[in-house]
C-alpha cells in the first residue's frame, strides 16, 4: 500500500473527517455507482443505515447533512458551506432528492437510519446504503466504513485496514519509523527529502509544491476566518467562539508577555476548530477533530520563527513541514489508528501531535533521528487519550484540546532539537502502544458520546 501527502491532508468540511466527511464521500460513491453501472433510472427510493459511532453521534457531528448531500454527488472540498443547511432542509421539505445529480428520487427524513448500538464487524464507523426501485425491490446495497481522516473503504477491504488500493512502487518504501530513518541514513536525505521523492512517482515536483502550498492558504484562510467570526457555536450546548476575543486582545496588547507566543499559538489553534465546530471549511490533517494542531504549530513557524525570511524561503519551509508531518501520519495510519472510533482521540490528536512535532523538528534543522524523537514524544504523552465528546459534538473537550497539544508539539520539537536523537522509546514502539490501548480502550471511551465528560458534563 502506497500513501501519498495528499492522503493525509485533504480540503474538507467539519465538523467530523470521519462522521462528516467520510459519510458525505461513500454516499457520492454509492450515487455514482449507480450512474456509472446505468441503474440510476430504476431508482425510486434510497436508504442510508449508519452503524456504531455514527449511529451514536452521527446527529452531533452532522452526519446525516453529509450523507444527504452526498447522496446529491457533493464532494467535501468543493461543496458550498453557506448553503449546506438550507439545501438540506430543502430536500427534507420537498421529500425529494437528486440523487447523483441526475435522478429525483422520492426521499423521507427517515431513509436515514442510526443504528447506535449496533455495529458493523469491520470497523465502528459503519454504513449500508441500500437503492429500492419503484416495486420496492432492492436493487443495489453496498457496505462502507469510514475508517478515520476521511478515508472510505468497502467491505471488500478485509479488516478495513487498507486506505488505498494502490500498489505503486516507491522509489523509497518505508512502513515504520526504523525503515524511514534507513533511508535517509543510507541516502543522506531528511525526511521531507524522502517524501518528496516518493510523492514524484504521482505527479511533478511542481505539483507537489503547488498542491501543498494550496493546502496552506486553505489553513490560512481557516486561521483568519476563524478569528472574525463572532457568536455562538452550533449544536445546542452554546459554547461562545473565543478565537475573536483573543485576538482582539492579542492584538491590543502588543508582545510584553514573554509567554505571548503561547497565546497566539492557542488563538491559531482555536480558530480552526471553531470553525472545524461550525462546519466550515477546512482541512484534515489528519483528521477534523485534530484539524487545528498542524496549521497552529506551522502557523507558529512561518510568525515566530521564519519572519523576515524571503518569500521562496518561507515556501521551502511549508513545503517541507507539510511533507515531513504526512510521513508521520503515515506511520500512524499504517501501524496503528488515526480513527477516534477505533483508538480514542489519541489516535487523533495524539497522531496529529507527533506529526506537528516532527514537522517542526525538521523545519527548525533537526536531523532525522531527531524528527522522529520529535514524532515519538508528541504520540507518547497523548497515549491513552479518550474520545469522549460532550453531546456528540467536536466541541468540547474538543476545541481547547488543539491547543493543549499544539503548544505540546513545539515543546516535543523543542526538546528533540536539544537532544542528539537518541532515546529509549522509539516512535515505532510508541505506536504500536497506542493500538494496543485502543485496542484495550472500552467502546464507550471511543466516540460514541457514551462515557467519559460526554456524560459527566451536564448539557445546557
Amino acid at each position: 500500500m502506497a500513501l501519498s501527502v495528499f492522503d493525509l491532508y485533504s480540503i474538507g468540511i467539519g465538523p467530523s473527517s470521519s462522521h462528516t466527511v467520510g459519510p458525505m464521500r461513500a454516499a457520492r460513491i454509492f450515487a455514482e455507482g449507480l450512474a456509472t453501472d446505468g441503474e440510476l433510472p430504476r431508482v425510486a427510493r434510497v436508504k442510508a443505515e449508519l452503524f456504531g459511532s455514527l449511529g451514536a453521534t452521527g446527529h452531533g457531528h452532522g452526519s446525516v447533512k453529509a450523507v444527504i448531500l452526498g447522496l446529491e454527488g457533493d464532494d467535501p472540498a468543493t461543496t458550498d458551506t453557506t448553503t449546506y443547511d438550507a439545501r438540506v432542509a430543502a430536500i427534507l421539505e420537498r421529500r425529494e432528492l437528486n440523487l447523483a445529480g441526475a435522478k429525483v428520487v422520492h426521499f423521507e427524513d427517515d431513509d436515514v437510519v442510526m443504528h447506535r448500538r449496533q455495529s458493523l464487524p469491520a470497523h465502528p464507523n459503519g454504513m449500508i446504503f441500500t437503492a429500492y426501485d419503484d416495486a420496492g425491490a432492492e436493487l443495489r446495497a453496498r457496505t462502507y466504513y469510514s475508517v478515520g481522516g476521511g478515508f472510505v473503504v468497502d467491505e471488500a477491504a478485509a479488516g478495513a485496514d487498507r486506505v488505498v488500493a494502490d500498489d505503486t512502487v516507491l522509489p523509497y518504501p518505508f512502513t515504520t519509523g526504523g525503515e524511514m530513518l534507513a533511508v535517509c541514513e543510507r541516502e543522506g536525505m531528511r525526511v521531507s527529502d524522502v517524501m518528496m521523492a516518493n510523492e514524484l512517482t504521482w505527479r511533478s515536483e511542481a505539483d507537489v509544491r503547488a498542491g501543498l502550498l494550496e493546502i496552506w492558504r486553505v489553513m490560512a484562510e481557516c486561521v483568519e476566518e476563524g478569528c472574525h467570526q463572532e457568536g455562538v457555536l452550533p449544536g445546542g450546548l452554546k459554547v461562545p467562539r473565543r478565537a475573536p476575543e483573543l485576538y482582539a486582545k492579542l492584538c491590543e496588547r502588543g508582545s510584553e508577555d514573554p509567554l505571548d507566543v503561547i497565546d497566539w499559538v492557542n488563538l491559531f489553534a482555536l480558530a480552526v476548530n471553531e470553525q472545524n465546530a461550525s462546519g466550515g471549511r477546512i482541512v484534515t490533517a489528519p483528521t477534523n477533530g485534530a484539524a487545528g494542531i498542524v496549521p497552529a504549530v506551522l502557523h507558529y513557524w512561518v510568525r515566530f520563527v521564519a519572519t523576515g525570511r524571503p518569500p521562496e524561503q518561507v515556501d521551502d519551509g511549508i513545503v517541507r513541514f507539510l511533507l515531513t508531518g504526512a510521513a508521520i501520519g503515515i506511520l500512524a495510519k499504517t501501524n496503528a489508528s488515526i480513527s477516534g472510533a477505533e483508538v480514542g482521540c489519541q489516535g487523533e490528536v495524539g497522531s496529529a501531535c507527533a506529526m506537528a512535532a516532527g514537522a517542526l523538528a525538521e523545519v527548525l534543522g533537526g536531523t532525522p533521528p531527531q524528527v522522529e524523537n520529535a514524532a515519538e514524544v508528541g504520540i507518547e504523552h497523548n497515549l491513552g487519550l479518550t474520545c469522549d465528546p460532550v453531546g456528540g459534538l467536536v466541541q468540547i473537550p474538543c476545541i481547547e484540546r488543539n491547543a493543549i497539544a499544539s503548544v505540546k508539539a513545539i515543546n516535543a520539537a523543542r526538546l528533540a532539537i536539544h537532544g542528539n536523537g537518541s532515546h529509549k522509546v522509539s516512535l515505532d514502539k510508541a505506536l504500536k502502544t497506542m493500538r494496543e490501548t485502543g485496542a484495550d480502550m472500552k467502546t464507550k471511551y471511543k466516540e460514541t458520546s457514551r462515557g467519559g465528560l460526554a456524560v459527566n458534563v451536564i448539557e445546557c
